[in-house]
């Protein structure tokens, strides 16, 4: 077949260690064989990261706004060892962090669901998807080690120099550690359309929960936000489409999640997305098997894998031996992309193509070929567990067979 041609370019972030590895496989063998692949290419790998600064982190954000659509790979967000590790020269913030505060949007979050399959938790039955607020909290935060006595307090001060302060706390010779976070009224507001929005194209109900009994400033401004706008703006067309909106405390909503079939949308704030997206896609099978794209309120799309660089595969393949590293998250940030790019630039090849490569994906594993991850899960009898490129290259065959 002739290679399909695209008009726009992605934007590429490429990544660290195993998924890197991974990324590249993926292009070499089930991308570029098949399409004239054009991308705006940045280096997020945490080398390069050091290297500029981080200005590349906010460069790819930038052109991420300037072309509308982007691929990234998964980066590793450095904490005390990797500094050491890899000679920092300080201890740089999350890339997705950066990414997401400039972009302001919210992250969906689906598993993927493939037969043979189970879910951990046996009475979910359809997938549930997380919300990811994409703003502020401890992604964005101030904090500060104690050694010694003393007072911290919150202080706010006004255009006019007037000052509202809040004792944190009086810390006596033992010191202790403070931490200062934020969000602002327009992106929780964003976060809440985007939710409802979403929730009635997918026709699927919305739960929200917080904190608000002992956060009575902070997550309390979430929910009146959220019950604000569904009130003025979405009640009638949930009713009218057959779907609830619900809010209760995290920890009610955590249980009820737990006890339900699945197939709703759950909103979370930042902290409490990043945490249930890992939790609810390796309680449907796998980390590396869930789907995740970050929406702006000004229709800018980024795709990735939501899982990490997976630093344990990569030493090995370091050491020349094999790994049997999951990468269907990662080609899904892929197909992601390359259908949201097909349907901007009107491109229907490029849709069916992103759509027949998915297919693919799934159908190869419930043919019984699959990495080893999924190998150790599935209830299917007769399988063929893979390395990391020779499953790439199955599902390049399934492909093959649909193309």
């Amino acid at each position: 077949m002739d290679r399909i041609s695209m008009k726009t370019p992605l934007v590429e972030m490429d990544g660290d260690e195993m998924t890197r590895i991974l990324w590249q496989m993926i292009k070499d063998e089930l991308l570029t064989p098949y399409i004239d692949l054009k991308t705006e290419y940045y280096d997020l790998g945490l080398r390069y990261r050091n290297e500029t600064d981080d200005r590349v982190t906010v460069d790819s954000a930038n052109a991420t706004k300037k072309y509308g659509v982007a691929v990234k790979c998964a980066t590793i967000t450095p904490n005390a060892a990797r500094v050491e590790e890899y000679d920092l020269k300080k201890m740089w913030k999350s890339p997705n962090g950066t990414i997401r505060s400039i972009l302001n949007g919210t992250v969906f979050r689906t598993p993927i669901i493939v037969k043979g399959i189970v879910p951990c938790v046996r009475n979910w039955k359809e997938p549930i998807t997380i919300a990811r607020h994409a703003y502020g909290d401890i992604y964005s935060n101030s904090e500060m080690k104690i050694d010694e006595k003393g007072k911290a307090e919150l202080i706010f001060t006004d255009a006019d120099g007037n000052e509202r302060r809040s004792l944190i706390h009086e810390f006596d010779e033992n010191g202790g550690v403070i931490q200062g976070i934020h969000n602002v009224t327009p992106s929780i507001e964003s976060f809440a359309r985007s939710c409802f929005n979403y929730a009635l194209d997918q026709k699927k109900d919305l739960w929200f929960g917080a904190k608000d009994t002992i956060s009575k400033s902070y997550d309390h401004h979430f929910k009146d936000i959220f019950n604000e706008i569904f009130e003025k703006e979405y009640k009638n067309k949930f009713e009218e489409s057959g779907i609830e909106y619900f809010y209760s405390l995290i920890d009610d909503i955590v249980a009820r999640v737990m006890k339900s079939k699945g197939g709703m949308i759950w909103a979370c704030k930042n902290y409490d997305g990043d945490v249930m997206s890992d939790m609810i896609s390796s309680a449907f099978g796998s980390l590396a098997m869930m789907t995740s794209v970050l929406v702006s309120p000004s229709g800018v799309y980024e795709y990735e894998a939501a899982h990490g660089t997976v630093q344990r595969h990569y030493y090995k393949h370091l050491k020349g031996e094999e790994t049997s590293t999951n990468s269907v998250a990662t080609i899904f940030a892929w197909t992601g992309a390359l259908k949201k790019r097909g349907e901007l630039d009107d491109i229907p090849e490029l849709i069916k193509f992103a759509k027949k490569l998915e297919q693919s994906t799934i159908q190869t594993i419930e043919s019984g070929y699959m990495t080893k991850d999924l190998a150790m899960i599935t209830e299917m009898d007769e399988i063929v567990t893979l390395s990391s490129l020779d499953f790439i290259k199955a599902v390049r065959k399934t492909l093959e067979t649909y193309i």
